[in-house]
């Protein structure tokens, strides 16, 4: 056979070429040496210069080191291919050599992610390694971007078909090759490149699942302004690719390299927000602006979150886009739950639906249904969860950005919250079926399986929605909305206004509104289910705001207290996320409501069940701090009501009668304090830096601060340690006017609003300026003042003036 024709070069060029194939061969009439060919490719491929192309050698060398080397002929595949994809090609047949290289590819990533990875072991190199080491992968992204050259005025153009086995080639090169996607990641031309090939629904898939692979690794976050015609690229988007795209915009509108956000320290949080505000927006921001500008996108995604699984997509295309999973293994795992399930199914009712082996050819590929067959409802239900998952997921981010308000108003008008009512029984909290749902490798139990991640994204959601807005009320249906204004009528206060103003169109319908639903499996919850903590997050979150007397009677009704205090006290949980999210709750729930204190005191009827009770307080104050403060600022306001019922709760509940001695404030205040410092405050633990502040604050408004200051004093001596606690709330308190006095974003969570003026909340909250007020007290420099906390620290102990800022 001829060798392929080479590019033309210079001499010089010709004679580089020479070199390079001579000192692969280890000089003139030499031996190949084993891996030095590689070697050598490699180090080009890493510096740019050298060996870097199958192009660099002749035909007759590749097929002689491939006898030896087994490549199967990959290389030779590759010379073939560059010289039958020039510019002025018809690419017939550079299609047809795409051909020969995918199968041999393909294999070989089908093995790697199921893990029967004896294929790949069989060689020294795997296939996928050669293609990319003798320049197949660069060769692949010049072919995909000629559209984006042009000749004489017009674009070159390559077939649909052509451009699906570039890309798919490419992805099965992604999973087999270490540092082949942080490669194309780098191209950021290509990347956004790619975009554009998603206006063919023949590579959609292909091209999706190879963007949002190389996004995952990309340092940077792409913007989305800069795709062309994005607009009209997602308008044009039917709902089943607006589905899977919802997969990418999953990694270009969340926030980059924050991990867990309660973890990061508020001292780099406002660093990074300093720098931050002096760049400008973040790419993310940037990027759901771009989407939000999208007509209709908004009320896209809604409907498919809402949409039923009879009204999904039909059989045929369906089993189209499963042949298509089948060869992207990026939905691999997916496929195979979905195969195991059909073919349960299929047996159980003699259906005749028949998955191919893997390896299969394209043409015996595709799953077979005789006419009488029906895709199974197990099926169809797991493809609506892969959806749904994706478009639950951005509509929560959009929900927690900067254009937050907006986004309630779409959703609450395109009726998001009563559609995923209608769906929570069938869809959202079904029962499972005896066959577990599960991706390759994990349980049913296991947060990757499709069933508990969509759970756990609807709950996020509703968390999202309810926070501190008034649209919360439509979580409620019409009977549950009139059930809140009975009860403000009964109790002779005036109703909420937010409940007065919520458009009854909106709400869901139904018998139960999605909060009672959510109440109600939360009580069947199995003790040490994950669950437990996100169903108790979104149910505070409809509580947290201006304490509503009508919101906590409506959740006591329904025995939500009770069933928090089993949870606390007689399964004894052990999660501290669950606990820290029960306790959380509870305070939402009992603050300023005399009722809840009643029924508290019911539940917690015996001197035994109490100890447990204030044993899972102490066990960790970063989790109950909330409850503690909930409790005694509901304590400092029945002191200063007259009222049977208040004097009766105050003289029989063993809770606030526990909170009301100064010796239990005072080990509160002490250790709230002690566990935490400026260097390690989180968004998660700073509440127990506000709660000291409540203690002391209600003790200024009874003319008592300088003693608890005293006794602060008194209890660091007894620890031998004069001085070490002081010092440390002092430069808490320096931080806290740092962190809540130069902006906005907290301040107003501090500040408990009062309630409508009623029999059960007399006496106001605590403002905010009171606040600032009582820190600057307690951080005036004049040792003379009684309310000082230099004038509790002894002069060889003083360490107040520490530099704790992080650059």
């Amino acid at each position: 056979m001829a060798a392929a024709p080479a590019p033309a070069e210079s001499g010089a060029g010709r004679g580089r070429q020479a070199a390079a194939t001579v000192a692969a061969w280890g000089g003139w009439g030499g031996r190949p040496r084993p891996g030095n060919i590689l070697l050598q490719l490699r180090q080009g491929q890493l510096t740019g210069r050298g060996l870097v192309r199958a192009v660099q050698f002749t035909e007759t060398f590749l097929t002689e080191r491939d006898k030896q080397s087994k490549w199967s002929g990959i290389p030779q595949l590759l010379l073939k291919l560059y010289a039958t994809s020039h510019l002025h090609s018809d690419f017939v047949e550079c299609q047809n050599i795409l051909k020969e290289i995918s199968p041999l590819l393909s294999m070989e990533a089908m093995a790697f992610v199921t893990e029967e990875r004896k294929l790949t072991q069989e060689t020294t190199y795997p296939n996928t390694y050669i293609f990319d080491l003798f320049g197949g992968v660069d060769l692949l992204v010049e072919i995909l971007m000629r559209p984006t050259i042009s000749i004489r005025g017009q674009k070159l153009k390559i077939s649909d078909e052509m451009s699906k086995d570039c890309l798919s080639i490419l992805y099965n090169t992604c999973v087999c090759t270490e540092g082949v996607t942080k490669r194309l990641a780098e191209k950021n031309d290509f990347v956004i490149f790619l975009f554009t090939l998603m206006t063919s629904k023949k590579t959609f898939l292909q091209t999706a699942t190879l963007i949002e692979d190389i996004l995952g690794v990309k340092k940077e976050m792409i913007r989305l302004d800069e795709v062309p015609n994005l607009s009209s690229l997602v308008s044009n988007f039917d709902q089943q690719q607006l589905a899977n795209f919802c997969r990418i915009l999953a990694v270009t509108i969340s926030e980059m390299d924050t991990g867990n956000d309660d973890k990061h320290t508020l001292l780099a949080k406002n660093a990074q927000q300093k720098k931050s505000l002096s760049l400008g927006p973040s790419a993310a921001e940037i990027n759901q602006a771009a989407l939000l500008s999208i007509p209709g996108f908004v009320e896209r995604l809604c409907k498919l979150a809402t949409r039923k699984v009879s009204e999904s997509t039909g059989t045929a295309s369906f089993l189209q886009e499963l042949e298509e999973w089948y060869t992207w293994l990026d939905n691999a795992l997916v496929l195979d739950a979905l195969m195991r399930v059909a073919n349960e199914e299929s047996e159980h009712n003699q259906a005749s639906i028949v998955f191919p082996p893997p390896g299969a050819s394209e043409e015996n590929g595709l799953p077979h249904t005789s006419t009488r067959t029906q895709l199974p409802q197990s099926m169809k239900i797991m493809h609506e969860i892969m959806y749904k998952l994706e478009v639950l997921y951005v509509l929560c981010v959009l929900l927690m950005g900067r254009q937050r308000n907006q986004v309630h108003r779409m959703i609450a008008e395109f009726k998001l919250i009563p559609g995923l009512n209608n769906l929570f029984d069938k869809l959202i909290w079904r029962k499972h079926s005896a066959s577990a749902l599960v991706l390759h490798g994990h349980n049913q139990n296991c947060d990757c399986s499709p069933d508990i991640t969509l759970k756990i994204q609807f709950l996020r959601l509703l968390q999202s929605f309810s926070d501190h807005h008034e649209n919360k009320y439509l979580l409620l249906n019409n009977q549950e909305l009139n059930e809140l204004s009975a009860i403000s009528l009964k109790a002779n206060i005036p109703e909420v206004e937010a409940v007065l103003n919520t458009d009854r169109s909106l709400v869901c319908d139904g018998k139960r509104g999605l909060l009672t639903r959510l109440l109600q499996v939360m009580k069947k919850e199995p003790a040490e289910s994950s669950f437990r903590f996100w169903q108790a997050r979104a149910v505070e979150s409809f509580l947290r705001g201006t304490t509503s007397y009508a919101d906590q009677m409506f959740l006591l009704k329904r025995g939500l207290l009770e069933h928090i205090l089993y949870c606390i006290v007689d399964s004894e949980c052990k999660s501290r996320d669950v606990l820290q999210s029960y306790f959380d709750l509870l305070g939402e729930l009992m603050k300023f409501n005399v009722d809840a204190f009643k029924r508290f005191n019911k539940y917690i009827n015996t001197d035994a069940k109490f100890q447990v009770f204030l044993k899972q307080i102490n066990s960790s104050l970063v989790d109950s701090n909330m409850l503690v403060r909930c409790v005694t600022l509901s304590l400092d306001r029945f002191e200063n009501q007259v009222d049977m019922k208040v004097a009766e709760v105050l003289s029989e509940c063993r809770l606030l009668a526990y909170i009301s001695q100064v010796p239990t404030q005072m080990s509160f205040l002490f250790r709230l304090i002690n566990i935490i410092h400026v260097q390690t405050l989180t968004q998660e633990n700073v509440s127990c830096l506000n709660t000291s502040l409540v203690i002391l604050m209600l003790a200024r408004r009874k003319e008592r601060l300088p003693l608890y200051l005293r006794l602060l004093q008194r209890m660091e001596h007894s620890k031998k340690y004069p001085g070490f606690l002081l010092n440390n709330f002092h430069n808490l308190l320096r931080f806290w006017q740092q962190h809540y006095l130069h902006k906005d974003k907290d301040s107003t969570c501090l500040e408990n609003a009062p309630p409508s003026p009623s029999l059960f909340a007399q006496s106001s909250c605590i403002s905010f300026s009171y606040w600032k007020e009582t820190v600057s007290i307690l951080l005036n420099p004049d040792r003379q003042s009684p309310s000082a906390l230099v004038s509790y620290i002894e002069e060889p102990y003083m360490d107040i003036d520490r530099d704790f800022t992080e650059e």
